[in-house]
């Protein structure tokens, strides 16, 4: 049996606009500026730079319709007087109101250089070798990694040497050439394994009793030395501790990663641009936004005048009606456009600063004890927003302040209780905990137990297990890999 009813039901759509501006928050400055960039490109009715005074005027906004497309768009709605006014556009629409004008183009240059690999080969150049050793040292150059290693065993090499060089060889040829790639620099180039890279630089260095105790403790006793079993080292090789510290020395001096200590690496350098600035003037925090974020937009002349020119006409024809449809679209992406900028403005300016004053005692001093606990959520309701943009703005914008530039992300952490039932943030007790473990006694160093004990001392009462994940959010080993001799 069929039945027909009615059903009310509320939903939320984001527009188009809408779903850009979320994307536009989002971007830092750099990729908002090729952002706006590409928009030029695309709209020929946005312009930048400032206007001249007869140029369209601020009225636009207040009218703002959604384009259109253009099928459904009729010549005989368009309202041209909302598109034309002799109103001067004034300086506050596109900018911020801590913009300070800065009209200096930064960009950052990169030097030109080889890759590694061709590093390498251009070293190769200067051995004499066969035409088959020749083959074989260009394929081993070429299966060098960014870190300097060649990670394949050899029998994979053999066959794939069969298979896409047509090169038939024998695994000690490949041996004998790896010895001469293993002679390039950097010094550890062309290793198999962390021993191996290891030993090939002890090898280049000149010869002393230290260097020859490393050699052996490397190639004999690799895994009781990164374990740091060093009472079993003084009594297998019966030496002082004073000796086994000195060859020890010698194996830290050591690049565990050749390859990237090649200067000419043709990488692309990352190149932080601080979204906000923080400055403590007379006792008092000063925020600005990074001026890259407010550049001067504004509506093209040239799509001003056409359409003045169309409503003076008094024959419109089918192309004219054609050309009006495809300016009003231009128009109205325009107006939107630099609408969104404005937003875009507000919304960063409005979060940093609700940011820096609730974390006002840590950027007065500096000191990582003094942040509180603060989640996306607290900053969301000080500035009545949504948390997922506070959290698009926190999670890819910088800020420069008095102790470095930093990412916005990371004055965000969770809350603890403290013995007196305070919040306190749990990047304070990972600072203290850090300090602790900078100031224990190396040859004796804590284990997660007795970390948890002096933190309970300190008055933060917290489990070993969270010592034991707070260290190692910190990069900090064990007590055992911490043990120095």
């Amino acid at each position: 049996m069929l039945k027909q009813h009615l059903q009310f039901k509320l939903s939320q759509k984001l527009s188009p606009q809408q779903i850009q501006l979320m994307k536009l928050i989002q971007l830092p400055t750099q990729a908002f500026e090729q952002r706006l960039k590409q928009e030029l490109e695309e709209n020929p009715a946005l312009e930048t730079g400032k206007e001249e005074s007869d140029a369209l005027g601020d009225d636009f906004g207040d009218d703002y319709e959604e384009p259109s497309d253009a099928e459904s768009i009729n010549t005989e709605d368009i309202n041209i007087d909302d598109y034309l006014s002799d109103d001067e556009i004034p300086d506050y629409r596109t900018k911020a109101n801590n913009y300070s004008a800065d009209d200096d183009e930064k960009s950052v240059p990169y030097a030109a250089g080889i890759s590694f690999n061709q590093y390498l080969i251009n070293q190769l150049n200067t051995v004499y070798l066969s035409e088959e050793e020749w083959s074989i040292a260009e394929f081993l150059v070429g299966s060098v990694d960014e870190s300097g290693y060649i990670r394949r065993p050899i029998t994979d090499i053999l066959d794939d040497l069969a298979f896409t060089q047509n090169i038939y060889t024998e695994e000690e040829t490949i041996l004998k050439v790896l010895k001469i790639v293993q002679e390039l620099d950097p010094p550890g180039v062309g290793a198999r394994s962390l021993e191996e890279c290891l030993s090939i630089q002890l090898k280049r260095k000149e010869t002393t009793p230290s260097i020859e105790m490393a050699i052996t403790i490397i190639e004999k006793s690799f895994e009781q030395f990164t374990k740091k079993h060093y009472k079993k080292l003084l009594q297998k090789y019966d030496i002082s501790e004073e000796g086994l510290k000195d060859a020890i020395a010698e194996i830290e001096k050591l690049n565990p990663k050749p390859g990237g200590s090649y200067a000419g690496n043709n990488k692309m350098i990352e190149h932080v641009v601080p979204d906000f600035s923080i400055r403590i003037v007379e006792g008092a925090l000063e925020l600005s936004l990074n001026g890259r974020n407010a550049p001067e937009l504004h509506v093209s002349r040239e799509y001003n005048n056409m359409l003045k020119g169309y409503k003076d006409s008094k024959e419109k024809s089918k192309s004219q009606k054609d050309a009006v449809m495809f300016i009003k679209q231009k128009l109205d992406a325009a107006k939107w456009f630099i609408d969104a900028i404005r937003q875009r403005q507000q919304t960063l300016f409005i979060t940093m600063n609700a940011i820096m004053h609730y974390q006002q005692e840590y950027f007065l001093t500096g000191d990582e004890r003094n942040l509180r606990p603060m989640i996306l959520k607290d900053i969301a309701d000080e500035i009545e927003m949504d948390v997922s943009t506070v959290s698009r703005v926190a999670n890819s914008k910088y800020v420069d302040t008095p102790y470095g530039t930093k990412l916005i992300k990371e004055y965000f952490s969770e809350s603890m209780k403290n013995e007196q039932g305070e919040d306190v943030s749990t990047k304070e007790i990972k600072k203290i905990l850090e300090t602790v473990i900078a100031d224990e006694e190396k040859k004796k160093p804590l284990t997660d137990d007795r970390l948890a004990a002096i933190l309970k001392e300190k008055g933060y009462p917290i489990a070993r297990r969270t010592v034991a994940k707070y260290r190692e959010q910190l990069s900090i080993p064990v007590a055992r890999l911490r043990k120095q001799i």
